[in-house]
């Protein structure tokens, strides 16, 4: 008798467990699902039936039943609702993440299963449930394909219709949809012809968004006219799932399979005949990166699940480094995942790897829409994928055979999830990499201070350096400007004269210029000069950021909006000052100031990246092709343009604000301003032109800016570790930033001051020495879409079990009905 281990898909901390099932000895009936690991299954809970997830199956004689368990009150699985999503790893990987974490078992599982592609019961009334299919699954096409008398057959001369389809056949396949879209309505001639033999309908999986990159594309074929053409795929099973791509695609001949027998050939081996791509060509490494190709390769090798932290100035080319060790843990018969933190980087990274990998690279990342993260998704599951590029969710696609997991900007605090399960790509990397054998990547120009602590002090850490750009050009000139006494001196525009008198001299020679608009924290507000009102979020405890055009303030937490009052709302008064500067308000006073500047004028574009501007699909990659097909421009723009970008001709970086995060009541605000400033300085001079940057702040003394400016990272940390070793943050320490909210004020504080005093308890009984819990607080941001916020912090020694000593008392603890609470382990920031 057959035993699964069922984790419900109720989001819950209560069902901390798996519940066990019985698996009816009957087979699926046809076209159903077999009951296995990793697939959804329906099964009786209490009075009703409940969507679940098998983690394990348990074969046992009859009679008997699993440890503890009376076999006749085993109840048995309705049936298997989907197939199998993921294997024992997930399932073991899911369990780990619900421990370390403290997060709910149907959370973790979720990871694993494809994006909007699982069925899930929904209330239908009060007392009844119902099986919700999948909101998003497989699309298939009707084809429209010659048959066997289409050579030789004459449509009749009144059938036009028919005459038309066959003509249009002769150049190639065609879905019904475009024949349709040309002639109208076809299906009566199509039911004619397919009667006669003359064509044959097909219906074949279409793989929505999929794109061809430039590097993989043959020259236009002779029947180019047609504008269409097709490709196999192979997938696990052997079969071939035939793809359409749009008419401005050309036609790729050879398969996902070939290509990647191909990749685990030599480089110099002769491609399989038929193989129209081309991988980009390999430049010749720099000692530093073939040192650091080295490293990976041997803890690849090793199959100890090592990390290697690749520490790269800007320009020194880590990616080279990363595509070579793809492709040799691809020729050993692995597969790799590369983690990129932005979806601004994603357009240019997934042009590299495409160009070297192919169409055996697949893309996930959250601007696709749900129907193409699903076929990503299953395009993966298929093994025709064997690269991975995404952001940190990419972990849990059903890649197998795992070699090489490259985490790039690993600094990034995107890596952390601020949702349950609230994990760590890093560290699920690495509990990953283990498990499977694999190596873990880590690079950065700026590497976080806890992968350098963990380089110092674990032996399966290496640290390996690139300590020069590719092309042996330096790195540009930081010039500090001293905000303070620009202010002194009479100046009150944004742009210091210094930033002013570069961009004029940049732009007239045709060059391009990068501008940050560090507004991480504090946006502009509104104040009235009379009485000092602010306006601010009913909902939040934040002031409403001003935008200039359309004249509203907004509440980015929670999107409260209204018309920016023409007087104060409290005393009437018509003197309301703009304070702070957001990017609107920069590119207006900006383009005052290019139109007039001698030789640069009103033709040079401003290219505008903020949360405005990169909303919709594709945005990203649209605002990086206008910068770069410009002449001379400026891309100004806040965080998300300082990384990654590449452009050969910027030649100037300005800062506008650098040390807006310095204010930020956090414990990393020093380690991030470092690591902004000099990488954004990084996107400056990264070819044969020179470079330069200038760094615009009030406080030109900071540890962090001068350190930056100075390339000096021993400098800011001679600074900043003591204050941490002190203060008893990472990397001396481990945290736990446990979290409690709700629309009750007080019930909020009383839920925080009884978590305090119960966590205190179990941390001097089960903790030990070095462990604290510090008292409950409100936090930085006290009320948040309208509820009130509290928090308080446990600390313990780096080998102390954080969530083994936590998780029992949470597990333990009733849940409020007024309350809401919320263990962030390993938190990135406290605020």
């Amino acid at each position: 008798m057959r035993f699964a281990s069922v984790i419900l898909d109720i989001p819950t901390q209560a069902l901390d467990a798996p519940y066990t099932y019985s698996v009816p000895e009957a087979p699926a009936e046809a076209g159903g699902y077999d009951v296995e690991v990793g697939c959804a299954v329906l099964v009786p809970f209490g009075h009703r039936q409940a969507v679940g997830f098998v983690v394990g199956l348990q074969e046992l004689p009859d009679g008997e039943a699993p440890a503890g368990i009376d076999v006749a009150k085993v109840k048995p699985v309705a049936r298997a609702v989907s197939p199998a999503y993921f294997d024992e790893e997930g399932a073991a990987c899911a369990q780990w993440l619900s421990e370390r974490y403290l997060a709910p078992l149907s959370s973790c599982v979720r990871l694993f299963t494809p994006p909007g592609g699982v069925p899930r019961m929904v209330r239908a009334q009060e007392g009844y449930w119902r099986l919700e299919e999948p909101a998003v699954g497989e699309v298939d096409d009707r084809w429209v394909v010659p048959g066997e008398a289409f050579d030789g057959f004459e449509p009749r001369k009144n059938a036009v219709k028919q005459a038309s389809i066959v003509e249009a056949l002769r150049a190639g396949e065609l879905r019904v949809a475009e024949l349709a879209a040309e002639f109208g309505a076809v299906s009566g001639a199509l039911k004619a012809l397919e009667k006669q033999g003359v064509v044959r309908i097909e219906r074949r999986r279409r793989m929505r968004g999929f794109q061809v990159p430039t590097a993989c594309q043959p020259p236009e074929p002779a029947d180019a006219a047609a504008g269409r053409g097709t490709r196999s795929r192979g997938d696990a099973g052997g079969s071939r799932t035939e793809v359409r791509f749009a008419s401005a695609i050309p036609t790729i001949s050879g398969t996902t399979a070939a290509l990647a027998d191909l990749l685990r050939q030599p480089a110099s081996s002769v491609q399989p005949e038929g193989l129209s791509f081309v991988p980009s060509p390999k430049p010749p490494l720099t000692a530093g990166q073939a040192s650091a190709l080295a490293a990976i390769d041997a803890a690849r090798e090793r199959g100890a699940g090592e990390v290697v932290v690749v520490d790269g100035v800007t320009g020194s080319c880590k990616t080279e480094v990363y595509l070579q060790a793809i492709e040799a843990a691809l020729a050993a018969g692995r597969t790799a995942c590369v983690l990129v933190p932005e979806i601004s980087l994603t357009p240019q990274t997934v042009g590299r790897f495409r160009g070297r990998f192919g169409d055996t690279v697949a893309v996930m990342h959250s601007r696709m829409g749900a129907g193409e993260r699903y076929d990503q998704w299953d395009f993966i599951r298929s093994g025709a994928a064997r690269v991975v590029v995404g952001a940190r969710s990419a972990l849990f696609t059903p890649l197998a055979n795992v070699g090489l997991i490259v985490i790039d900007e690993e600094h990034e605090g995107s890596y952390k999830q601020d949702s349950a399960p609230r994990y760590h790509a890093r560290d699920v990397a690495v509990w990953m990499a283990r498990r499977a054998g694999a190596a873990v990547v880590l690079g950065s120009a700026t590497p976080s201070i806890e992968a350098l602590h963990a380089c110092a002090k674990d032996p399966r850490w290496h640290h390996v350096e690139l300590p020069e750009r590719a092309n042996g050009r330096p790195l540009p000139a930081v010039q500090v400007v001293d905000m303070a006494r620009e202010f002194g001196g009479g100046s009150r525009s944004m742009f210091s004269r210094a930033l002013s008198r570069a961009l004029a001299e940049e732009l007239a020679a045709g060059r391009k210029a990068v501008l940050l608009l560090n507004q991480r924290g504090f946006a502009k507000f509104l104040l009235c000069r009379e009485c000092g009102f602010v306006p601010e979020c009913p909902s939040c405890s934040t002031s409403l950021t001003f935008h200039e055009r359309g004249n509203f303030l907004i509440c980015h937490h929670c999107g409260y909006r209204v018309t920016a009052p023409p007087t104060c709302p409290e005393c009437g008064s018509p003197y309301l000052r703009k304070f702070g500067a957001g990017t609107q308000r920069v590119e207006a006073d900006l383009r005052v100031l290019l139109d007039a500047t001698p030789g640069v004028g009103p033709d040079v574009p401003i290219v505008r990246m903020d949360a405005d501007t990169t909303g919709g699909k594709g945005a990203h990659q649209r605002l990086l092709e206008e910068f770069a097909a410009a002449d001379a421009a400026v891309l100004l723009g806040t965080q998300m343009i300082a990384k990654g970008l590449d452009f050969e001709d910027v030649t100037l970086v300005g800062v506008i604000n650098a040390d807006t995060m310095l204010r930020l009541p956090d414990y990393r605000a020093a380690e991030r301003t470092f690591a902004l400033v000099e990488q954004v300085a990084g996107r400056a001079g990264r070819a044969e032109l020179p470079g330069r940057v200038l760094v615009q702040t009030y406080e030109a003394d900071a540890a962090p800016i001068r350190a930056a400016a100075a390339y000096d990272r021993a400098l800011f940390l001679r600074d900043e570790l003591p204050k941490r070793r002190m203060l008893r943050y990472p990397p001396y320490v481990r945290m736990a930033n446990v979290l409690v909210w709700g629309k009750d004020e007080e019930a909020v504080r009383t839920s925080a001051a009884a978590l305090y005093e119960g966590l205190a308890a179990q941390v001097r009984d089960f903790g030990g020495e070095g462990w604290d819990v510090l008292p409950a607080t409100p936090c930085v941001l006290a009320k948040l879409r309208g509820t009130y916020r509290w928090h308080l912090v446990v600390k313990c020694p780096l080998d102390g079990d954080l969530s083994g000593v936590l998780l029992p008392y949470f597990r333990a603890r009733k849940p409020e009905r007024e309350v809401n609470v919320a263990v962030d382990v390993d938190p990135d920031d406290l605020l």
